[in-house]
């Protein structure tokens, strides 16, 4: 289900992935200035959404998405792919089905839905969210 050709900036990474994240999905970039961090929104021409939020250090803490396509997890996630997938094995032997899929663990949450056409999702490091933001900020 993931589009091959898509990057994005993973979590945990710097910010200077955001503008070949644009180039790459053709995307228009808005950026929004919260109090605590920095949310760049890419919006594709296919409907498909990406928000990747920065820290004032410049790093990805979260990502979150929604558009007619389930984003590619290995290049969403970056270092954080495995765990995730060793926790989506121990929950459902790895199947992906229509139901909501969350993943909690101590360094990472992950939380996804839909279906083809309509997907939704968010992805966060707890530990590196800027003071003051919350998990439901994420979205």
């Amino acid at each position: 289900m993931a589009v091959p050709g898509r990057l994005f900036a993973a979590l945990g990474e710097n910010v200077a992935s955001v503008q070949s994240d644009q180039v790459h999905m053709q995307a228009s970039l808005k950026t929004i200035q919260a109090a605590t961090h920095v949310v760049h929104e890419l919006r594709s021409p296919n409907g498909s959404v990406v928000r990747e939020y920065v820290s004032p250090a410049g790093t990805v803490f979260a990502v979150a998405w929604q558009g007619p396509w389930l984003p590619d997890m290995r290049r969403l996630l970056g270092s954080h792919f495995d765990e995730y997938e060793r926790a989506m094995q121990a929950q459902n032997g790895g199947r992906v089905g229509r139901r909501p899929i969350r993943v909690e663990l101590p360094g990472l949450v992950v939380q996804t839905t839909g279906h083809p056409r309509a997907f939704a999702g968010h992805a966060f490091v707890p530990e590196m969210m800027p003071q003051g933001v919350k998990a439901e900020d994420i979205r």
